[in-house]
């Protein structure tokens, strides 16, 4: 089997829900320095969660399509130039999470006295966006 072939293969829909190999629990707790309680709330308005959810539902839409072009056999520059629409996609996202949090996150840490931490939270997590 080629690398096409098994990607192809490998993205084919199943009606199944995939399995995480490791174990692992989801919450709104803040993971950046593996702390039990997040600094603050993450407090975001209505307009602005539905920009993002938006962004990232078209995002989502646009993997798929790129899935189907792998599993159609389409020219690899073709997928190539289509993940990289997605990236730049990703990449418009992650700077509007970072306004927000900036704008809003940052700014009430600085009103609640507990600016340090944030923004030690806020460099571990650049650090590993940015890696």
């Amino acid at each position: 089997m080629n690398g096409s072939d098994r990607l192809a293969k490998d993205s084919l829909p199943t009606s199944q829900p995939a399995e995480h190999p490791h174990p692992h629990h989801h919450d709104t707790e803040n993971h950046s320095l593996g702390q039990d309680e997040s600094v603050h709330s993450h407090i975001h308005s209505e307009e602005s969660l539905r920009r993002i959810v938006n962004r990232l539902s078209r995002i989502e839409g646009h993997i798929r399509g790129i899935k189907t072009m792998v599993q159609q056999n389409s020219p690899c520059p073709d997928v190539l130039l289509q993940i990289a629409a997605v990236r730049g996609a990703l990449d418009k996202v992650a700077r509007i999470v970072l306004d927000e949090h900036l704008n809003e996150c940052i700014a009430r840490a600085s009103q609640q006295g507990n600016i340090d931490v944030e923004i030690q939270q806020l460099k571990a997590a650049l650090d590993r966006f940015l890696s």
